[in-house]
């Protein structure tokens, strides 16, 4: 049932963005260069790899080393409009379309994230990962790690279809306020190193 609600959406979603998905391209290839697409490989449902799509929305940016530059560095104020707007996350529909994404699950995190959850922590794997959920319409990047992680096990453990539509209702008001964008001074999350539980 879910997998075809997924589709009910998407395809026509994604046949309804493409004039937008192509002018974003053009855009991103114009003012930041190839390559367009940020591919990234993800764990998705029972933390079996996939690779995720994103326009990119920084640059290449190195200091002296050959080391990257800090992310608020290398994202462009372009880049920063794509993010404001979700607009980076549009290709995020051919993932859906594929089967590796849900519309609404647990946003699917870095690989090397996996040996530091908790036992109740991976039950967010439990169900295929998502393009929203439920800890990015209660806060975004403005929560902390463990209380995001909280929210996706929550949405694992009472996911229904009344529950999806109020989510991707929510998401919408969400990208149209430019909510939760921001963690403190980070331009997204700092990243995970792992549950205090002392």
């Amino acid at each position: 049932m879910k997998r075809l609600f997924d589709l009910l959406i998407a395809v026509p979603l994604f046949i309804l963005f493409l004039p937008i998905i192509g002018i974003v391209a053009v855009l991103v290839r114009y003012k930041l260069g190839s390559p367009v697409i940020f591919k990234q490989m993800r764990p998705g449902l029972h933390e079996k790899p996939i690779n995720l799509y994103k326009f990119r929305t920084m640059t290449d940016e190195r200091d002296s080393e050959g080391v990257l530059l800090p992310d608020s560095i290398r994202l462009t104020p372009f880049g920063k409009l794509l993010r404001k707007y979700s607009l980076d996350e549009l290709l995020q529909l051919v993932n859906v379309i594929q089967g590796d994404l849900s519309l609404v699950g647990p946003r699917p995190l870095l690989m090397d994230y996996l040996p530091l959850y908790t036992e109740e922590q991976a039950k967010r794997h439990l169900v295929r990962p998502g393009i929203t959920g439920w800890a990015q319409v209660n806060g975004r990047n403005q929560i902390s790690w463990e209380d995001k992680f909280k929210l996706d096990v929550w949405y694992v453990e009472k996911q229904s279809l009344l529950l999806d539509l109020k989510i991707l209702a929510l998401t919408v008001m969400k990208v149209l306020r430019s909510d939760g964008i921001s963690h403190g001074n980070h331009v997204t999350m700092e990243k995970f190193s792992g549950s205090n539980l002392s």
